[in-house]
């Protein structure tokens, strides 16, 4: 039989010493990593969870590479986010476009690398399946909320047309907070980014499936009991009743969601195609 193993982050605030006094307060991501890791029991996977103090970069990276240990080809990891997203600046020499960003996953303790993630998600076997769900922001490269959400779209999506409202109940790092920690930690980010560069691997071995909450372009929604995108997937998948492979899934959750903020699906490495037509959660 195969295996499933789980691992469920969720930072309702980051540590304020390490962000230059920016705690991130959010509402719904500890819901959100409580909540899908009952749905990952209930599907029989084995959980871990780690909320707000305990989603540090040491304590991510310890559970990715323990279940990489773990897991053989035909068995399933299954990772999900909640928190806030951010973005840093891609140093010269480690990607081709100069003007790129990656994405972060804002932990506890520091912004995580969306190349990190990769990295971690190489160390799998061949034919294990991944599967990723990250309820966070992804803002647009480095564009300010005002000037990729029209005034309407933030009445609708936020209930106010006020950019630094936006800020508190959107899941993303204000842009002038990256900035700053981005100056402070410059040569951090530079040296890893090229590190992780030099010895990327074109392909992860592991085939993964990410859904995110929201396009590159889009913001995240917070809540007052889940996240915008992981109650929207926790109604849609109705405790077990939803029928369909991964792609119908992400069909239904875009269905009912707003049209600002749409969630994207992507694979990377070989994924099975007998993966992507499973259930969704099937061990």
């Amino acid at each position: 039989m195969a295996t499933g193993l789980s691992l469920h982050v969720g930072l309702n605030r980051v540590d304020p010493a390490e962000y230059g006094g920016w705690d991130g307060q959010l509402v719904a991501c500890d819901n959100d990593a409580h909540d899908m890791a009952r749905l990952a029991r209930g599907a029989g996977f084995g959980t871990t969870t780690l909320l707000t103090s305990d989603g540090t970069v040491e304590n991510v990276t310890a559970e990715l590479r323990r279940a990489a240990k773990t897991l053989k080809s035909g068995d399933i990891l299954l990772f999900t986010y909640s928190g806030h997203g951010g973005q840093v600046p891609r140093a010269d020499g480690a990607d081709a476009e100069p003007d790129a960003f990656d994405e972060t996953l804002v932990f506890y303790d520091r912004e995580f690398l969306d190349d990190e993630l990769h990295r971690e998600f190489g160390r799998f076997a061949r034919g294990v399946r991944i599967l990723a769900l990250l309820d966070c922001c992804h803002s647009g490269t480095g564009i300010e909320v005002r000037e990729f959400l029209t005034p309407e779209a933030m009445q609708e999506q936020f209930q106010t047309r006020d950019p630094r409202r936006i800020e508190n109940t959107a899941r993303l790092m204000p842009v002038v907070k990256q900035h700053e920690i981005y100056q402070r930690d410059k040569d951090f980010f530079q040296e890893l980014q090229r590190d992780l560069a030099a010895h990327k691997s074109r392909q992860p071995a592991a085939g993964a499936l990410l859904i995110s909450a929201c396009q590159d372009n889009q913001l995240a929604s917070d809540g007052d009991v889940n996240g915008k995108f992981t109650g929207t997937l926790l109604d849609v998948w109705n405790d077990g009743a939803f029928r369909g492979g991964y792609r119908a899934f992400h069909r239904d959750i875009l269905r009912n969601m707003p049209p600002t903020q749409s969630p994207h699906f992507f694979v990377s490495g070989q994924p099975d195609e007998a993966f992507l037509e499973q259930q969704p959660f099937t061990v």
